[in-house]
Order: structure tokens, then C-alpha cells, then sequence
């Protein structure tokens, strides 16, 4: 996989998760990605990617074997409409419900929907309010 440009956010550099079924999961983030606008990067044979999270299968070099325990993931929405999308797409593409969309008592303008996927890790769509980012990515170029 060659990557010439990537773009960085905050904290996490990457994760990846380790599946049962590699199918099953592609589907499931195929309509999670789909509604938050992120595009999946690519794939391969028994992996695939989107952004800097990077799915694969037990059969993965990457995995040695070993399914990632339940892991809780995450995505930053920019408005409230793409928080109800994700769960609604989520539960179709196999998903089951976690936390309807919705406030949340972590911080005023919380909103929230949680999904889990096929493996059980819970898939969170957030909006954290109205606010002004300074760019939608730091660009790095090598």
C-alpha cells in the first residue's frame, strides 16, 4: 500500500481492527463511511481501510490470528442530520442499536448515536455543536 499524502487530525494516528467476518464488517462501514463522507481507501484480499482505520481479517499478516476485543470508536460529525443518517444507515447495513440519536449529558450540544457492529465494538456518530474548524485536516506530503 503506497501512500504519498495523508491527512491528520488530532490524538489517534491509526487503529486497526481484527474481524470475524470481513464481508459482513466491509458492509457495515461501506454505510457508516458512506454517511459521514469518508471514502474507503482501499482493500485487499483480507483487509480494508478508510481514513486511518484499517480493517482486516484473522487471516491478515497484520492479525496473527487473533480477533481485537469490543473496542469503542468514535466519528466526529460536522451536523445532527449525519449523526440520525449513520445510525439509520448503521442498523440497515446489519448494525444493532446501541443509543438512538440524541443529547447527551457528556457536554451541552452533545449529540450522539451509537450502533454496534457485526463484532460488537460500538460505533459512535457525534456532533459536538456548532463551531468553526480551522481546516478539515492537517495535509502532510511526503
Amino acid at each position: 500500500m503506497e501512500t504519498n499524502e495523508l491527512h491528520r487530525g488530532r490524538l489517534i494516528d491509526h487503529i486497526q481492527l481484527i474481524v470475524r467476518d470481513l464481508a459482513a464488517s466491509r458492509r457495515f462501514y461501506q454505510a457508516v463511511f458512506d454517511t459521514i463522507g469518508i471514502p474507503i481507501a482501499g482493500e485487499g484480499e483480507d483487509y480494508f481501510w478508510a481514513d486511518e482505520l484499517f480493517i482486516s481479517s484473522a487471516d491478515s499478516d497484520a492479525a496473527a490470528g487473533q480477533l481485537t476485543g469490543r473496542h469503542h470508536l468514535a466519528f466526529q460529525s460536522r451536523d445532527r442530520a449525519t449523526v440520525e443518517a449513520f445510525h439509520k444507515a448503521a442498523l440497515a447495513a446489519g448494525g444493532k442499536d446501541n443509543g438512538a440519536p440524541g443529547e447527551r449529558p457528556y457536554h451541552p450540544g452533545y449529540y450522539a448515536a451509537f450502533v454496534l457492529d457485526p463484532d460488537g465494538n460500538n460505533i459512535e456518530v457525534v456532533h459536538h455543536g456548532e463551531a468553526r474548524y480551522s481546516a478539515d485536516s492537517v495535509k502532510v506530503t511526503f
